[in-house]
Order: structure tokens, then C-alpha cells, then sequence
């Protein structure tokens, strides 16, 4: 199995060049970007059907290391269970066959995604004959941060091949064992295939030093992507000067209107909250109105399937026998990424708002009714990445949408929004070609 060198001799000048000499951390993240920049040129010229042959030797290099990758996995379960790592973040970080088939899945729907390297955003030609075409290109060479979670290097990995760059990926001591087992797996992929191997490496062999130093990599990383909880997030985002590209803390709202029906509002409850509650599209806080007919079977149908409610007053008067726990001022902050939920009771649609526009991080926020006028409005006023009416807020995910995977949810309002899918991992470049012209 393929491994990224964590040394390098200093010099081939003499017999001593062939003893391995350690690199500090700067160094040998620099040499690892350095190489991801040669692998991303040969990508960059790749061919759809090249890039595709990849994925597909990746698909059937982790159906065939099932058990050398969870077997993995479990020493990392086994060592942060041991270290009293909370259920939520041991539920993300854990892979069985399942999440595996639904990796191979994602890179199979990716496969069969049309490539957006080249494809034309706009074109013209202008009066004087000088004729302009924008076009799509990879970014390069891109940075990952994220932890505890080994699907995402499969998915970052499949996405940057499909979109034609490199990537250097920090994944964190906690998922150590699992990535490793997987970027084995992927880099010996490629290189089935005649594609660099050096597309893919990690930089967890040095710790947080090598994060600093990839998040100062300016110049040779094109772009940095964070993705994990508001720690990790506002660290990244505060500390590197690479450009970062923000992605998603998931305070994420549904406010449950007058009109809702039981029969719509309970099911979709139970799945925004109860389906995967350790993920950031999950729903944090549920705002009712008043009159919400489906409230107390809402709230009941939540406790029996195991949520801790927190609820305001007027909140408790609703649920009625159902048990809740007083909200404090935290919970409308809180991603719990737990079986926690916020409820409280606003008086109207423009309550509602108020309320999402105080606490929301901008991920997904949902309204639950069957009052156009009022769905219309909500779709209007709520500004963020995703907006969704009757329907639950895990949607909003890149495979779930039609993109074949996703990086991460962007939050931010520059280039990318929303899933972090194939398009969004490119940018674009200006072609002008003319017979000859001068500006005058």
C-alpha cells in the first residue's frame, strides 16, 4: 500500500544522502504542495474518461479493502471510546459496510456526472471581431481541514479528481488510522490508472504543526476548505492566509406555522432531528407558532423517540404531559449534533424571522405550512445557504441534491453557496482570441 514519505534526505550529493533526514513541519508540507501542484497540471489536461477510469479504481479498491479500512476504523472507535469521545462524534467518525456502499455509491453518481472543466460559462463576439469565451478550471491545488470524519477524505478525494485538482488533506488524529487505511487505498488507485498519486496526500503525519503550516502555505495552496464545528472553522478561518472557503456550523431552524399538518410536520420532524442527529443539517431548533395545531403531537412524537426537549415557557404549555427541560439564552446558540432540540413559540411568520435572523449560521433553515403567501415570504426574507418548505432540512447535502458528493455546506456569499460540489471546486478563466488585434 502507497504511503506519503514523512522524510526526505537533504541532499543526493553523497553517501549520506540515502539516510532520511526528519523535515520540519513548513518544509516538508511545502515539498508535499509542491508535488500536488505537478499532479494537478497533469490533471488539469486530463480527459473526462481518464478522470472517470479513477474514480472507478478507487470505487473498486474500497469494495475490495472493506475489511483492511474497518478494521482500521475500529482501532480509531476503540482508542477515542477509550478517551470518552462523545456518541455523536464516535457515530462520525465510525465506518461499517454501509457507509462504505454509500461512499461507492457517491462515486459512481460522480462518474456519471458530466465534467465541468472546460464547459463554457459565457461567450461572444464583440464588434471589433475579438472573440471571448469564460471557462471553467480546476483551482489547483486545494487544503482540506476537517475531523473525525473519514468519509469526507473519500468524498474531497473523489471530488477533486472529477474537478481536476490536487488536494492536501488534514484530517486529525482522531480518524488517524481510518485515513491512512483509505488514502492507502485511493493512491493506489491512481496510480492503477496512470494518474499521480501525488493527487491525493495527507499532512497528518505533522500534527498540528503541518496544519499551520498548510494554512500558511500561501502561494501554494490555491484555496482552503475547513470542515468540522465552530472551533475548528473560526481557527482556520482566522488564522490562514490561504483563501479559506467557509463552511457550515449547522444551527439549523424549522418553523413549524399554524396550517402545518400532523401528518406532514410529525415525519418530518423525526427526520431532521432523530435520522442522524450528529451531522450539521440536522435540526437544532424548532420555532411554533401559537396556533400550530401539529405542535403537541410534534413534541410528543420527539420524546418518545428519544429528544431531550428545551423549551421556552410557552413551549412547555404546548407539549402539555410531554417532558421538557427551561431553555436558557445557550440553546438558541447551540448545535447540539445530539438528540437535543430547542423549541420555542413566536407569535408570527415575522417572529419566526427575527428569531432565525439572530441565531442562524446561515446553513438551512425550513418552514413547515400550507400557507403559500406565508412559504413565499420565508422563501424571501431568510438568508441562508439553503432554504427549504415541507420538507426535512437533511437535504441539503450534495448527494442528496444530484451533485455525487459534496466537500462541505458553504456559508459564506462568495463564489461557492450551499453543497460544495463539482462545479464549486473550479474556477474560471477568460479566452480571448483575435486575428491579429491592437487596442487603439
Amino acid at each position: 500500500m502507497s504511503q506519503n514519505a514523512v522524510t526526505e534526505p537533504e541532499s543526493t550529493s553523497d553517501a549520506a544522502a540515502i539516510i532520511p533526514m526528519p523535515l520540519d513541519a513548513e518544509t516538508a508540507v511545502h515539498r508535499m504542495a509542491d508535488r500536488a501542484r505537478a499532479a494537478s497540471r497533469v490533471l488539469a489536461r486530463a480527459d473526462r474518461n481518464w478522470k472517470d477510469r479513477g474514480l472507478d479504481a478507487i470505487v473498486r479498491g474500497l469494495d475490495a479493502g472493506r475489511k483492511f479500512i474497518i478494521s482500521a476504523n475500529a482501532k480509531d472507535l476503540r482508542r477515542e471510546r477509550e478517551a470518552g469521545t462523545a456518541a455523536p462524534l464516535l457515530d462520525r467518525l465510525r465506518l461499517d459496510d454501509a457507509r462504505i456502499d454509500g461512499l461507492i455509491a457517491a462515486l459512481r453518481e460522480l462518474g456519471g456526472l458530466p465534467d465541468p472543466v472546460g464547459t463554457v460559462l459565457r461567450g461572444q463576439t464583440l464588434p471589433n471581431g475579438l472573440r471571448l469565451r469564460q471557462i471553467h478550471v480546476p483551482m489547483g491545488v486545494v487544503g482540506a481541514i476537517y475531523e473525525a470524519r473519514p468519509n469526507v477524505t473519500v468524498d474531497i478525494a473523489g471530488l477533486a479528481l472529477k474537478s481536476g485538482n490536487a488536494v492536501l488533506l488534514r484530517g486529525g488524529s482522531a480518524a488517524a488510522e481510518s485515513n491512512k487505511a483509505l488514502l492507502s487505498v485511493i493512491r493506489d488507485a491512481l496510480g492503477s490508472v496512470g494518474l499521480p498519486e501525488d493527487a491525493v496526500q495527507s499532512i497528518d503525519a505533522y500534527g498540528r504543526e503541518g496544519a499551520t503550516a498548510l494554512m500558511q502555505a500561501r502561494g501554494k495552496v490555491d484555496v482552503l476548505i475547513p470542515r468540522g464545528g465552530r472551533s475548528l472553522i473560526q481557527a482556520v478561518v482566522t488564522s490562514a492566509s490561504v483563501p479559506v472557503i467557509e463552511t457550515g456550523e449547522g444551527n439549523v431552524h424549522i418553523y413549524l406555522d399554524a396550517s402545518a399538518s400532523i401528518e406532514m410536520a410529525v415525519p418530518i420532524l423525526l427526520n431532521a432531528k432523530t435520522q442522524r442527529p450528529s451531522v450539521c443539517n440536522a435540526v437544532e431548533t424548532l420555532l411554533v407558532h401559537p396556533d400550530a395545531v401539529a405542535a403537541p403531537a410534534v413534541l410528543a412524537a420527539l420524546h418518545k423517540a428519544g429528544v431531550r426537549l428545551h423549551a421556552d415557557s410557552r413551549a412547555t404549555a404546548l407539549a402539555g404531559t410531554t417532558p421538557t427541560i427551561p431553555a436558557t439564552e445557550a440553546d438558541w446558540e447551540t448545535e447540539y449534533m445530539d438528540l437535543d432540540l430547542a423549541v420555542a413559540v413566536v407569535d408570527d411568520l415575522d417572529a419566526a424571522i427575527k428569531h432565525i435572523r439572530r441565531y442562524t449560521t446561515g446553513h438551512t433553515e425550513a418552514i413547515l405550512t400550507n400557507d403559500l403567501a406565508h412559504s413565499e415570504r420565508f422563501i424571501a426574507e431568510v438568508d441562508s445557504a439553503a432554504v427549504i418548505v415541507n420538507a426535512s432540512t437533511r437535504f441539503t447535502d450534495g448527494g442528496q441534491l444530484g451533485l455525487g458528493a459534496e466537500i462541505g455546506i458553504s456559508t459564506q456569499k462568495m463564489h461557492a453557496r450551499g453543497p460544495m460540489g463539482l462545479r464549486e471546486l473550479t474556477t474560471t478563466k477568460w479566452i480571448v482570441q483575435g486575428d491579429g488585434h491592437v487596442r487603439s
